[in-house]
């Protein structure tokens, strides 16, 4: 069982999280364009990372590069130099390197780190992804946290980094939704189970599935409790009567409004 993790900072609570940054024409997701119009705008900050074949953190959500680029093929066959010379449709921006949302994000704003699955499978092969995330944050200042649906991935963090704030992303992991993932690992999961075993400090949750017992007795024992992702006003609302704060895109969140 791994020690606890440190409380979700308070600036996480305090203004609504964009999801894959403030993401909208001429900003692609992830792009430094959309962690700048973030910070700009007052919210916090979520971000995907995937390792590159020589071991550094990217700032990119798919495991392979055509839906956000004009190249093909998996972000982890490249090198981080070589991704970061590949531009992003409809802007000026190419790929970063997390250590480049860091530094231009350098306290400013909240930002929460989702380490990605690099087969979907949510299983043990884990590790490398972890270990970039871990020295690219050694030292840095100001609130983050990290996060991800694989609780191994979760549990290697709190190896590395067990002064980090961590938590698990959670859904109902719908076979529709996971098509990749073993029906025994998503019976397992849908239940949160791992959350004490990790030492978690708060989940993030698919905003479609608020009512789940699960995160009513999770939050009764001091969860902090997120949800991704909510795509209006309306679909804001109703996930606050139940979620501490939301994680949003595709309109304007009303910054400061938890």
């Amino acid at each position: 069982m791994s020690r606890p993790a440190p409380a979700l900072p308070a600036a996480f609570l305090d203004r609504p999280i964009a999801h894959r940054a403030f993401h909208g024409a001429g900003r692609p997701e992830n792009a430094l364009s959309a962690v700048r119009a973030a910070i700009e705008a007052g919210y916090g900050i979520e971000i995907d990372v995937r390792v590159s074949q020589d071991g550094e953190a990217m700032a990119f959500h798919d495991a392979t590069l055509e839906r956000l680029t004009l190249e093909r093929g998996p972000v982890s066959a490249r090198g981080a130099e070589a991704l970061r010379q590949i531009q992003l449709i409809g802007s000026a921006d190419t790929i970063p390197t997390l250590r480049e949302v860091l530094d231009l994000v350098a306290g400013r704003a909240p930002l929460l780190i989702e380490t990605k699955d690099h087969d979907y499978s949510l299983g043990p092969n884990v590790g490398a992804i972890e270990a970039a995330v871990a020295r690219d944050l050694e030292g840095y200042e100001g609130p983050v946290a990290v996060m991800s649906f694989n609780p191994h991935s979760v549990s290697e963090m709190a190896r590395l980094a067990p002064d980090l704030p961590r938590g698990l992303v959670t859904c109902g992991f719908d076979a529709q939704d996971w098509p990749d993932l073993s029906p025994r690992i998503a019976d397992r999961l849908r239940e949160i189970p791992d959350y004490d075993n990790l030492g978690a400090s708060f989940v993030s949750h698919d905003a479609r599935d608020l009512d789940r017992p699960r995160l009513a007795e999770l939050k009764a024992q001091g969860a902090a409790l997120l949800c991704w992702t909510v795509r209006s006003p309306e679909e804001e609302a109703r996930a606050r009567a139940i979620a501490d704060n939301v994680t949003f895109e595709g309109y304007l969140a009303a910054p400061g409004s938890s």
